[in-house]
């Protein structure tokens, strides 16, 4: 089977890392990832803001991307639900609407692609810290990715899963609501960080940078001491300790 990465604007730009992690990941497990180099952005921000016909370029480009593949791995919830806005897009034309749900359909975000496709919890990691897990509202809410990152964090050696405090809150971030509307959600990261720091945990582990990379900004402001990262990279740290 062919499977192929889409990596998302901020795990390509600003967090590489995360994208190396799934990578060496799936090929320990048999499952060579391609990239096909002319993917670009999923066109949410566009999406969001009312500006759909610019969305249908973007969204046109992913669809040629992964056309060929029978399985599509993102490192997102996020980025992974708006191919699932796709067929809305296209209803009209009926072309790009056969490719966009063949897209939806074999669209997966990480973990997703781990539990349910590969059937593995155990990675054979070992994290000997305390973690707690930051639930992204894209994921969790509208991709139902609820059970699989607790499934794999529940089988790492070591790790103590601290339940975090109104897991479920939104982190402020929301992709362009962080710039209009910068108060309330500089209040929302607030009230997560402090949450965060009633688990003491050691590192806070979640599935969409965009909403790791704001909350640990906020730690960062307020100099707290906890190591935020993607459940790919702790996976892969983990494997690499054993």
């Amino acid at each position: 089977m062919k499977v192929s990465l889409f990596i998302t604007c901020l795990s390509d730009a600003i967090y590489p890392r995360v994208g190396e992690a799934m990578v060496r990941l799936l090929a320990a497990h048999g499952v060579r990832l391609e990239f096909p180099q002319v993917q670009t952005c999923c066109g949410q921000p566009s999406y969001n803001s009312g500006y759909w016909d610019e969305t249908r370029t973007a969204a046109k480009t992913i669809l040629e991307a992964f056309d060929d593949s029978d399985f599509v791995v993102c490192p997102s919830g996020s980025c992974t639900y708006m191919i699932h806005h796709y067929p809305e897009l296209f209803a009209e034309e009926p072309i790009w609407l056969e490719k966009a749900k063949r897209l939806e359909a074999k669209a997966y975000e990480f973990t997703q692609f781990l539990v349910q496709v590969l059937g593995i919890t155990d990675i054979g990691a070992s994290f000997p810290h305390k973690v707690t897990y930051h639930p992204s509202c894209h994921g969790s809410r509208l991709l139902g990715v609820k059970d699989e990152p607790l499934a794999l964090l529940s089988r790492v050696k070591g790790l103590e899963l601290i339940p975090l405090p109104h897991a479920e809150d939104c982190c402020g971030f929301g992709g362009t609501f962080a710039i209009k509307m910068a108060d309330i959600s500089g209040a929302m990261v607030t009230e997560k960080v402090d949450h965060v720091k009633e688990t003491e945990a050691e590192v806070l582990v979640g599935l969409d940078m965009a909403c790791l990379m704001n909350i640990a900004g906020n730690l960062s402001h307020r100099n707290e001491p906890v190591r935020v990262m993607h459940l790919a990279e702790l996976l892969y740290e983990g494997v690499q300790a054993r």
